[in-house]
């Protein structure tokens, strides 16, 4: 991701942790060449799949109101943005400080 819409892509998902009904929240996020790092706390009785499948919905849509023309350059035979795949991992007993500059120091 780049410019502007990496930009937007960043500031929709931290809007999307703010709503009311959210039961996450982001501790860092940063963008590489085509995907996202974050460090994301989610509320135990949510499972991180619930998480990941709101973000991608949510934002995508929200993505697509923005920089239609320019994202129908790339994905020009349905309105997708973000691959099926993930990776999700607990930290458990991680230096949280240690993740949080890996994070920031992406893209």
């Amino acid at each position: 991701m780049v410019g502007e819409v990496d930009d937007d892509v960043k500031q929709i998902i931290y809007d999307i942790s703010k709503k009311e009904d959210s039961l996450f929240s982001i501790d860092s996020m940063e963008s590489d060449k085509d995907h996202l790092h974050m460090l994301v706390d989610i509320d135990p009785t949510v499972s991180a799949t619930s998480v990941v499948s709101r973000i991608k919905q949510m934002s995508t849509i929200e993505i697509w109101k923005k920089h239609e023309e320019e994202l129908k350059k790339s994905y020009w035979k349905e309105n997708t943005f973000w691959s099926d795949g993930y990776f999700v991992c607990s930290t458990g007993d991680a230096n949280m400080k240690s993740i949080k500059k890996y994070i920031e120091e992406q893209g």
